[in-house]
């Protein structure tokens, strides 16, 4: 299929190492030549990382599933009196990380439901109660949603929560809370939680303390071009003010168990052109990471011939996505990610949550020096 003149504009860009626009990311939007945005990622894809494929070994951890917020996408949370209501304390918790660490998991990754009777104490005591059973894990814990619902509850600032968290051994942070930016779709399906602003501060606050963090985007449900390539821009932005962000991940949207179960899921299409089209334009992210929990195996390894880079780790015990009627495992091997990898064309790169190098000897691991990419070579060069 001929390429259009506009895709062949944006080709050009692309090409030069030239920022793409707004308008250049509704053109991709508008177009249905999926194979040449495809294309187009995978030329920015392997200038930033080459044939490299990176994964790691993790295990999620999701505190509680209470939470005060009704959004309308999420299949996860529960009321105080619901029967699926739970919370984990310290024997569970540290049981996981025991479970964890057995299994050589270099990270644990925490999310979970808002709780209006837990205090920011519960919170930085799951973190060290993870840091008691394996002092080396890396703990990724909470989305900045929930540091601005600690803030409020305890009537602080939300660089003093992060503060607190750092010192219960907070590692960095995940990407999650943020859906989708743009006030016209946030308004309906999550506007009573954390702002657009609010989420960006968090993660400007994470990022002048030193913390790395991850990014996402929740597509595929009342969202249209405009708002994912506004979602995408705003990110761009304070990436080139800060510098913080670590990995972009596309969320395809799951309607089962939810109040928006009438919407049917992203096709596969849509979820390979949204990975491509934010590779094209997060120009200033080192890494797009393909999901596999919420994009399906298959959909995930192709995606690594369309922009993504990542496709995260083993997990274990992931629920939020599972109870919105993921079909994925609960689990893949190591042994499996690598071949997955491998059928791909990519070199697999087992990493840490930082990008470093993992070295194993039998049950024991060490991080080593940060991955040297393509990219990097260059900025050292």
């Amino acid at each position: 299929m001929a390429v259009d003149a506009d895709l062949r504009a944006i080709r050009e860009k692309v090409e030069a190492g030239e920022r793409l626009s707004f308008e250049d990311g509704l053109t991709l939007e508008a177009s249905r030549d999926v194979l040449e945005i495809g294309a187009l990622a995978n030329l920015v894809r392997e200038r930033k990382n080459g044939d490299l494929a990176f994964y790691n070994v993790n295990t999620h951890i999701n505190p509680t599933n209470v939470c005060v917020y009704t959004c309308d996408f999420c299949a996860f949370r529960a009321d105080l009196d619901e029967p699926k209501a739970y919370v984990l304390y310290r024997d569970q918790i540290a049981e996981r990380a025991r479970e964890a660490s057995a299994r050589g998991a270099t990270e644990i990754h925490i999310v979970g439901g808002l709780h209006h009777k837990l205090k920011l104490d519960y919170y930085c005591d799951v973190i060290r109660w993870i840091k008691e059973v394996d002092p080396e894990i890396h703990v990724k814990a909470y989305t900045a949603v929930e540091i601005e619902f600690f803030a409020k509850i305890t009537r602080v600032s939300r660089e003093e929560v992060l503060k607190r968290l750092i010192d219960a051994g907070l590692g960095s942070l995940p990407g999650g809370g943020a859906e989708i930016f743009h006030p016209e779709v946030r308004e309906k399906i999550c506007g009573a939680k954390a702002s657009t602003e609010a989420w960006l501060d968090v993660h400007r606050a994470a990022h002048r303390l030193g913390l790395n963090s991850n990014a996402t985007m929740l597509y595929g449900h009342i969202d249209g071009p405009v708002h994912r390539i506004d979602h995408l821009v705003r990110l761009r932005e304070l990436q080139d003010e800060t510098g913080g962000f670590q990995t972009f991940i596309p969320l395809a949207f799951h309607p089962d168990n939810s109040e928006m179960s009438d919407i049917v899921a992203p096709s596969g299409m849509m979820n390979l052109k949204t990975m491509a089209i934010s590779r094209l334009m997060l120009d200033n992210f080192p890494h797009i990471k393909a999901y596999w929990v919420m994009l399906g195996i298959k959909t995930a390894q192709i995606s690594l011939s369309f922009g993504a880079d990542d496709i995260d780790g083993t997990v274990v015990h992931e629920k939020i996505y599972h109870e919105a009627g993921a079909e994925t495992p609960q689990e893949i091997t190591v042994a499996e990610i690598r071949r997955l990898i491998e059928e791909a064309g990519r070199t697999p790169i087992e990493r840490d949550t930082l990008y470093r190098e993992i070295r194993r000897d039998g049950d024991r691991w060490k991080a080593g020096a940060k991955i040297r990419t393509p990219a990097l070579a260059v900025l050292d060069s």
